[in-house]
């Protein structure tokens, strides 16, 4: 089901997927907002002002390219645009240049512990965020473990040249590894969880799609069954018609009669089983809803007993039970479903309930909105009753379908609408 538009704002007209999907994005641009903030920012405490001013700058720089980059290999991690190649690239070089000043300051640098202290910070975060943000845009475990694995081993050999111990650098690596690799499985698990998400999506969709493609084979079927022999028949007896009519038999005109008399059957027959597939049986709908909506994954609970209404009211009430299970399935994002059927004060009052409703599509608010919500209270008024439409509690959905029972009428289930 639909809810009106104007609750729930931005985030509530979001899919689960689309939620999920902002929801990574945002938390790699956060990353790019922690290293300039973890990073960036101390360095004005630990070094001179001038330093600290442009060092600080080559990190925002680095952060946004980040930022950048991780938006771009998130849209082609889901087709939607091509690799970023030369993003890659340049993120790749930059991570490598601003690596290596880092370290030639630490080990040349004017300065003292302070100075030490922040440039093998720069070191290790730069190439281990770098590192991180360019996972995204590679597919594969292998590809994945490389980078990580050239990372460290850049780190480790870039250092000896410089005069640094061996056990210094190698803890120095290590800190890298930590950290490229954190922020490694963090993008490959990210990309994971958002692709199985899409695909959870989509197996729902096919899943409500094959449950209306049923039906329609089931009234196919219904049909065929009912035409087919019948059709048989009417095409052997014309055709036996003609080949009399030709010979001047008075017989072709029996013939004829035959076949006017089997379409007429057919037409009784036909109009049995639109009739039969109209006039709906509102126990077997009940319990087909509830079957439909476990096969798409949604819980569904059932209550009241429709035993002993009459057909008119079970017909109406049928078909609102129909049109409210396909909208749970078409549109939102439910995880629950309530139907409640009830008999109080003369009247049956039918009501379908579902979480997860999109905002801003269907109707209007008021429940006046939506082709199928028109086509029931035109249903429902043939009947004397009413229907009720609209969203409660922010994400949830609730139609109400009341059907006054023919002997608080007074003259029948032909009434008008209250």
């Amino acid at each position: 089901m639909r809810t009106p538009g104007g609750s729930g704002g931005w985030w509530g007209r979001k899919s689960t997927p689309g939620k999920v999907e902002t929801y990574t994005r945002w938390s790699f641009h956060f990353f790019a907002v922690f290293e300039v903030a973890a990073v960036g920012l101390p360095l004005f405490a630990q070094v001179r002002a001038g330093l600290a001013g442009w060092m600080t700058a080559v990190v925002v720089v680095h952060a946004l390219l980040c930022s950048a980059t991780a938006s771009r290999a998130l849209d082609w991690t889901r087709d939607r645009r091509a690799q970023p190649v030369r993003l890659l690239w340049a993120l790749g070089t930059v991570t490598v240049l601003i690596s290596v000043v880092a370290l030639v300051l630490r080990e040349r640098g004017p300065g003292g512990d302070d100075l030490r202290a922040a440039t093998n910070t720069v070191f290790v975060c730069v190439l281990g965020f770098g590192t991180g943000t360019l996972t995204l845009g590679v597919r594969g475990r292998r590809p994945l473990l490389a980078m990580v694995a050239s990372a460290v081993g850049g780190a480790l050999v870039v250092q000896l040249p410089l005069g640094v111990a061996a056990p210094a650098a190698l803890g120095t690596a290590v800190a890298v590894l930590f950290t490229a690799g954190c922020l490694a499985f963090t993008a490959a698990f990210s990309v994971w969880l958002l692709d199985a998400v899409y695909e959870l999506d989509e197996a729902r969709e096919t899943r409500a799609r094959l449950a209306v493609a049923e039906e329609r084979l089931r009234f196919g079927r219904d049909l065929h069954d009912v035409m087919g022999r019948n059709l048989s028949v009417i095409a052997l007896k014309s055709e036996l018609a003609v080949q009399l009519a030709r010979r001047g038999r008075a017989e072709a005109v029996e013939q004829m009669i035959e076949v006017q008399r089997i379409a007429r059957e057919s037409q009784r027959e036909v109009r049995d089983v639109v009739r039969g597939y109209r006039e709906a049986d509102l126990r077997l709908e009940l319990a087909g809803a509830q079957g439909v909506l476990a096969a798409a994954g949604i819980d569904c609970e059932v209550t009241g007993d429709a035993a002993g209404l009459p057909v008119e009211v079970q017909s109406a009430l049928g078909w609102v039970v129909r049109e409210a299970t396909t909208n749970v399935l078409r549109h939102g994002d439910a995880g629950r479903c309530v139907v409640g059927v009830r008999v109080a004060e003369g009247r049956v009052v039918l009501t379908v309930e579902n979480d997860g409703a999109k905002v801003g599509e269907g109707d209007g608010g008021d429940g006046t909105g939506g082709a199928g919500l028109v086509g029931l209270r035109e249903r429902l008024t043939a009947v004397g009753g009413k229907l009720e439409a609209g969203a409660v509690d922010g994400d949830r959905f609730r139609v109400v379908a009341t059907v006054p029972l023919p002997s608080a009428t007074g003259t029948g289930m032909g009434g008008g609408a209250s």
